[in-house]
């Protein structure tokens, strides 16, 4: 994955027309930001509660939490949780006393996919070895197996179809039979954001995919979900998913030109600026990609509204696409974006 430095030094431009980024920004509030939290638990102290429940094994205490989640915010809540180690025995015999239990199906298949991803890393497919890659594959096939007998025990599962998005990137299953488990997804659940954030990254070229599917469907995805929900991002993140393709010049270049700022500013009134937007699961990391796209234009103003947003907290996608430690990156964009400069307001 190509990775590049964060441009502190660029020159701000004073742009004539501003009112697409017209936001109620906050002058710098004083509050201190030297900590950056990258803990999605720091937003969510539910996550926290799961984290401690699946170390003492307590399954039921699990269940009880993610249970009481809204169905997008659950998705996040269990693709977070994959993340800790050392729970598949667990999982594994929850889901012998219930099969049917699709909690713990969709959290051992994250968790699984999650473990074939660090086997095979983030570099592009050409440097990964041929060793690293069969471990990888065989990791996917095993979250594969757990999540197809989840899925047909419990069809209305969005959180299963979503981790199947994953699985079926990683297994490369195509375009036809992930637009397959798209669609499952949101017959279970129109607007799940983690889940379609997963399935953007299949419409990238990097996965077999193109760019003008991947901006149209974002835009389609951000109108189809209700004014104020975090979908707005994806627009963000499919346009700073292009950036990321681009050699400099070209790559700065094609994030100020005039079409890619006003659809970027246009998602934020949809989603993050929006009155209606809620703090829930996924609203940091929504944020975090209008603060790095605003950043990436130079829009100071706009990346300093965001980020005052953030406050403290933020997501490590898509700043790890910056390269180095994304609390640096995170900061040193942020006391940028909310320094004061001349003319430009």
């Amino acid at each position: 994955m190509m990775m590049r430095a964060a441009a502190a030094g660029t020159t701000t431009r004073v742009i004539a027309d501003r009112t697409r980024f017209a936001t109620p920004r906050p002058e710098h509030s004083g509050v201190s930001f030297d900590d950056v939290l990258l803990d999605p638990a720091d937003a969510h102290p539910e996550l926290a509660v799961v984290r401690a429940a699946l170390a003492r094994r307590d399954w039921p205490a699990c269940r009880a939490v993610l249970d009481s989640a809204a169905p997008g915010g659950r998705t996040w809540l269990l693709s977070w949780a994959a993340q800790e180690r050392g729970i598949e025995e667990t999982l594994r015999y929850a889901l012998h006393a219930d099969p049917a239990d699709g909690a713990a199906a969709a959290l051992l298949g994250m968790h699984l996919t999650d473990v074939a991803w660090a086997a095979r890393g983030r570099a592009r497919a050409a440097r990964v070895g041929a060793e690293q890659f069969a471990i990888f594959q065989d990791w996917l096939r095993r979250a594969e197996a757990v999540l197809i007998d989840g899925a047909a025990r419990t069809p209305g599962d969005p959180a299963l179809w979503a981790a199947r998005l994953t699985t079926a990137r990683g297994l490369q299953l195509g375009p036809a039979e992930t637009r397959r488990r798209y669609d499952r997804m949101l017959a279970a659940h129109p607007h799940d954001y983690a889940g379609q954030a997963q399935y953007l990254q299949s419409l990238c070229p990097k996965w077999g995919g193109d760019w003008p599917r991947a901006h149209a469907w974002a835009a389609e995805a951000t109108a189809a979900a209700p004014p104020g929900a975090a979908q707005g991002s994806l627009v963000a993140i499919a346009h700073l998913e292009n950036w990321l393709e681009l050699d400099e010049p070209e790559a700065t270049a094609y994030l100020r030109e005039e079409a890619v700022r006003d659809a970027v500013a246009q998602a934020a009134h949809r989603s993050v600026w929006h009155a209606d937007f809620r703090r829930e699961p996924g609203w940091v990391p929504a944020a975090s990609a209008f603060a790095m796209a605003f950043s990436l234009m130079d829009e100071r103003p706009a990346a300093g509204a965001v980020f005052a947003m953030l406050g403290r907290l933020a997501h490590r996608f898509p700043f790890s696409y910056l390269g180095g430690d994304p609390a640096a990156v995170v900061a040193g964009l942020r006391d940028r974006s909310l320094s004061p400069v001349g003319g430009v307001r």
